[in-house]
């Protein structure tokens, strides 16, 4: 059965979640998707994996989302010729095209697009920005730089640009390679990296052409510069705090979640929060207060799902992880004032369309009716679905939909429990007696409960949600 929250939980496959007994109980904990990370493993063990969430759908009788996560650009310096070195506060240090090893005076970086970009006053952060070079001089092979902040590096850490937007594809090699493989195999979500102007994401669209949706990763200042339009054009957005922290100053990082949450719901874009929610759980049975609170607020947020990394694929207690998050999601939306605040933050919607007004107006009859159990959403392209849960409804939201992969998407989607629904209408009472039909076998309605339902008419045309009916189950 699905879990009984309306937030959804997005688990990372790893080395500590790879078996089928790992993932059946990290779903029977409350996980309701999966992302597969290509940073890691092999195209064969993505597969294997793939297969076994399959398996999984079939055997516990319900929908499982997979996300297939592309690695994007990874900017690091080159190798060292000792194992690390110290970069002392004040000293000179040189990034280089030169392939030679790394010393205390200097590495290579070998990214021609940094050489072209960069100018002097901007800033490098390496290794997670424990260390910051501020740029002396530069040419196209040679960059001159002062360390601000010093520490140990080591061969292959990863370098960041806060401040300089970049002339290079969100799209790699590699990623189109990932990207045919993981279409192949079916996953639902692909997640695009770097994201720094919304023609990255149309670049991964054309690649994609509608064989799955898009998530749009925000982690770079530049996708903040554009963000409006890169919500406009993605499926669904990540808050990927753990490079944003890094490129943003790390105190802008909790107003520009808010900010992101509250633009995907006017747009009515899936949004997941991601990166250290549960960070101390990778080694300890139990999190810390602070991340407690972390998890809870994305939650009055009104995020669509909240992400586990390295708890999940690499912890030590990764179903701890999922039952403790599921736990957190539950007692936020059992609080009186949750749903206040859903309330308090709808907006109106952003077009004067049919289906923006029925949708609205089926959350707006959710409130006043006491007896509704349930809002049963037909829709082939998610689309109306998408809207019906922007409005946060104090309901479950049953989309019904005959593609089975549409289905399998909206299952990142806030408060909706998808379900495959091929049958074909010729007359009104069908679409109520199906409707009846799916409440009862989820168990969301019984007889002599009300259910509202958004459709369309004529029956069977898509695009055209333009009905709210009323129902009582029979």
């Amino acid at each position: 059965m699905p879990t009984d929250t309306h937030t959804k939980i997005l688990a990372t496959i790893g080395p500590s979640s790879a078996t089928k007994e790992q993932l059946s109980a990290l779903l029977d904990a409350g996980a309701d998707a999966f992302r597969v990370n290509f940073s890691h493993g092999t195209h064969e063990e993505h597969k294997k994996r793939i297969k076994i969430i399959r398996s999984l759908e079939k055997e516990k009788g319900r929908l499982i989302s997979i996300l297939a996560d592309l690695q994007g650009p990874k900017l690091r310096v080159g190798d060292f010729r000792d194992e690390k070195v110290l970069l002392k506060e004040g000293q000179k240090f040189v990034l280089d095209m030169n392939p030679k090893l790394g010393d205390e005076t200097r590495v290579c970086l070998p990214h021609k697009e940094i050489f072209e970009a960069v100018k002097p006053g901007d800033t490098l952060l390496v290794n997670d920005g424990y260390i910051a070079l501020r740029v002396d001089k530069c040419s196209k092979q040679i960059l001159e730089t002062t360390v601000v902040v010093g520490g140990f590096i080591s061969s292959h850490k990863g370098v960041n640009l806060p401040n300089t937007k970049l002339n290079i594809s969100a799209i790699t090699k590699k990623d189109k390679e990932d990207l045919k493989f993981a279409l192949k195999t079916g996953v639902d979500w692909i997640g695009l990296s770097f994201v720094q102007k919304a023609d990255d994401v149309r670049e991964l669209k054309k690649l994609i052409d509608g064989k799955a949706r898009v998530i749009a990763k925000l982690e770079k200042p530049s996708a903040i510069e554009d963000l409006e339009n890169i919500v406009r054009e993605t499926d669904a957005v990540m808050v990927a705090r753990g490079d944003l922290g890094v490129e943003c100053p790390i105190q802008t990082v909790p107003v520009l979640q808010k900010r992101i949450v509250k633009l995907c719901r006017k747009y009515a874009k899936p949004v997941i929060i991601a990166t250290q929610m549960l960070e101390s759980m990778i080694g300890n049975p139990t999190p810390t207060r602070a991340e407690v609170s972390d998890v809870a607020t994305a939650v009055y947020d009104g995020a669509d799902t909240v992400m586990l990394s390295a708890e999940t694929a690499a912890g030590k207690y990764p179903v701890n992880a999922v039952n403790m998050m599921h736990c957190i999601i539950k007692q936020v939306e059992n609080d009186p004032l949750f749903f206040e605040l859903m309330n308090s933050s709808r907006q109106a919607p952003c077009e004067a369309s049919e289906a923006d007004a029925i949708t609205f107006a089926a959350s707006e009859l959710a409130g006043v009716l006491k007896n509704v159990r349930a809002i049963v959403s037909y829709s082939s392209s998610g689309f109306t679905t998408f809207l019906t849960a922007r409005e946060r409804p104090a309901l479950p939201i049953l989309a019904l939909s005959p593609d089975i992969k549409v289905a399998r998407q909206m299952v990142l989607v806030w408060g909706v429990r998808p379900c495959v629904n091929k049958e074909s209408f010729k007359a009104f009472d069908s679409v109520e007696k199906c409707a009846a039909k799916h409440v009862k076998a989820t168990g969301l309605a019984k007889p002599g409960d009300h259910i509202i339902i958004t459709a369309g008419f004529p029956l069977n045309v898509k695009g055209r949600t333009n009905m709210l009916h009323t129902v009582c189950v029979k």
